[in-house]
């Protein structure tokens, strides 16, 4: 027996069906803290507590049946929950385990199926995770004996980021079946994002509401723009109010960032990266003639970034050759997570002997993972970015074609974020699980061309 709930959300009405068990089930857990609380009337923590369990269970029932509500839940913590655990843990890591372990218990306990969807997008993704196994085992060993080794909590993190980032990417592909969740997930993240940006233009007091590990992360803005601009360009079923509406969020996002914020150039530099990928994919004929000026304004930005902040540019060179260089006792798997941080003081970088990070996804994923990580983590993104392209080409007029031409921008403009820090893969030492709050949404929004792929193929409900 079951009992049927009609739901209406955001204009969609759903049916969810919950068996009668787990409503009996329902019952005796509240009956039982219910009596616990009487108990213990008077003290507010256990009250708190109990409460908190009595929300967790009725939401663990909820998410059972609708998952992908999660992934509001993995953007929302992000934003707002401001709780911060031992190592940095946040809410943001436990909605990403939450969504994990929803997925795998569905798959092993419920289907007794692990079956993944068919797509060349995910195989390099299931290689980085057997190679960042394989990294954390290598991680265990003693490379120079006069330095010690990352304590184990610190190298199990960064083993975590990479399973959690890696992990998520492959629960979107695989969860989300249906378009409108995926146009929901969008448009939630845009929709936030523009209340942060517009509060900061207003010079309002935004960041006492959103958390700064969300709003200074690289990958916020990178994402927020080229989602954006490319439903501006590319989706000719929005409405015009909407493309205006979409156009000044992405004009003050850039006055924010460049006008207010100029010094951050992972701010600016990134998204900019994106809105010229989107540039090129809608005007393609005019690509070769753009290419001379391209290369004219990056060079003319590269000289003078160089030139206005030439220390810390010189320094992050010296960081990155000493860092190759103690790379080199294990090139091809790396020294583990973490470990490199530790082994810095032996290699002075400009007369001081101190413990220093290289400020480069590329450069850590040698050190961390080796050649084979890095090889493999580029593989990602060359196929993201060719499911993105041949998508972007096959589909029609509407948000998936101007979804798939965002993930291929977003996706450049991330590698320019990579260049210039640990954004995608935060480094433990460096932007850490603190940035994990930011840096999880290229690898969901991956997941998420995926699905349209397979919606796309007629593989899932369309």
């Amino acid at each position: 027996m079951n009992i049927n709930l009609n739901l209406r959300i955001l204009s969609f009405n759903w049916k969810i069906s919950i068996p009668k068990e787990w409503v009996q089930f329902a019952v005796i857990v509240a009956v039982l803290l219910i009596a616990t609380a009487s108990a213990y009337w008077g003290s507010r923590s256990i009250l708190i507590l109990l409460l908190a369990l009595l929300l967790g269970v009725a939401g663990t029932l909820i998410l059972l049946k609708q998952p992908n509500l999660v992934f509001i839940l993995v953007l929302v913590s992000g934003m707002f929950i401001p709780f911060a655990g031992p190592g940095g843990t946040n809410a943001t890591v436990f909605a990403v385990v939450l969504l994990i372990g929803l997925w795998l218990a569905d798959l092993l306990i419920v289907k007794r199926n692990f079956q993944l969807v068919n797509s060349h997008a995910l195989l390099p993704v299931m290689v980085m995770l057997v190679i960042s196994l394989i990294a954390f085992g290598m991680g265990q060993i003693p490379w120079f004996v006069f330095a010690n080794q990352a304590p184990l909590d610190a190298q199990a993190g960064g083993f975590a980021i990479f399973v959690l980032s890696l992990g998520a990417m492959l629960v979107t592909a695989n969860v989300i079946k249906e378009v409108r969740w995926l146009e929901i997930i969008v448009w939630v993240f845009i929709g936030f994002g523009a209340i942060y940006v517009f509060g900061r233009f207003a010079k309002l007091p935004i960041d006492r509401i959103y958390h700064l590990g969300f709003s200074a992360g690289s990958m916020f803005w990178t994402w927020l723009v080229a989602l954006s601009f490319s439903q501006i360009v590319f989706n000719a079923k929005l409405k015009m109010p909407s493309k205006v509406l979409l156009s000044i969020i992405v004009l003050v996002t850039f006055f924010v960032a460049i006008v207010q914020g100029y010094d951050w150039k992972s701010g600016w530099l990134p998204p900019l990266v994106a809105v010229a990928v989107i540039m090129g994919l809608r005007y393609k004929k005019f690509v070769v003639f753009a290419v001379p000026v391209v290369l004219l304004v990056v060079g003319y930005l590269a000289i003078k970034l160089v030139a206005t902040d030439e220390y810390s540019w010189g320094t992050r060179v010296d960081a990155w050759i000493i860092v190759l260089e103690i790379s080199k006792v294990s090139p091809l798997f790396g020294l583990g997570f973490a470990n490199y941080y530790w082994y810095t003081p032996l290699f002075p970088i400009r007369g001081f002997r101190v413990s220093f990070n290289s400020h480069s996804q590329f450069i850590d994923l040698i050190a961390q993972v080796g050649i084979v990580g890095l090889l493999c983590f580029l593989w990602i993104f060359f196929e993201v970015g060719r499911l993105s392209w041949g998508l972007s080409e096959k589909l029609p007029d509407g948000f998936t074609r101007a979804y798939a031409s965002g993930v291929l921008a977003g996706m450049a403009g991330s590698l320019m974020a990579a260049f210039l820090v640990d954004w995608i893969l935060p480094f433990v030492y460096n932007i850490g699980f603190n940035g994990f709050r930011a840096s999880i949404l290229p690898w969901i929004f991956f997941g998420g061309l995926v699905s349209i792929e397979q919606i796309y193929l007629g593989k899932a409900k369309p």
